[in-house]
């Protein structure tokens, strides 16, 4: 019988503040936790991990390309707006992004927004390293910044699709 990782039970446990976790730009602020990826896991299909977004920021609009994201509410109040149709979010709501479907997330509730996400096939976490800062545990928020000088060059190389023309 053949002795490969996949022939014995698997598993990784987390917990609360365990994870790489990264600091976000403008307009999204909070951050965001990196609970699951390749790196740290014995899978390669897709990544896991929780954000936090504060009252008053949003995630602006995009798409992917290459990946489908599900999305569920936590904690806090707020809308999705997918492809230009805006469904209110509370605790509990699950929300599935496809592939290509533009879509915008806003925390309009006076509490901060917490969301679980998965990503198919991972690469969401690229993303947040290459736009985030890094953040230990019980850190104080830092004074609000910008994303990176080249971030369209990002989205490009990461197959993110543009958000829709105003």
């Amino acid at each position: 019988m053949p002795t490969t990782p996949f022939d014995r039970p698997q598993a990784v446990v987390l917990g609360p503040e365990e994870g790489e976790s990264l600091w976000q730009p403008l307009p999204s602020r909070g951050y965001v936790t990196l609970k699951l990826t390749p790196e740290n896991m014995p899978f390669d299909t897709f990544s896991v991990g929780t954000q936090l977004l504060p009252p008053g920021c949003h995630i602006r609009e995009h798409g992917h390309r290459q990946n489908h994201e599900l999305i569920f509410v936590h904690a806090g109040t707020g809308i999705v707006d997918i492809e230009g149709e805006v469904t209110p979010l509370s605790p509990g709501s699950t929300v599935l992004f496809g592939r290509y479907a533009r879509h915008r997330l806003e925390n309009t509730g006076s509490t901060d927004m917490v969301l679980f996400w998965v990503f198919l096939p991972p690469g969401l976490e690229d993303w947040m390293r290459a736009i985030g800062r890094p953040r230990a545990a019980g850190e104080a928020m830092p004074e609000p910044f910008d994303r990176p000088a080249d971030v369209a060059e990002i989205q490009r190389r990461l197959k993110f699709v543009p958000p829709r023309q105003a």
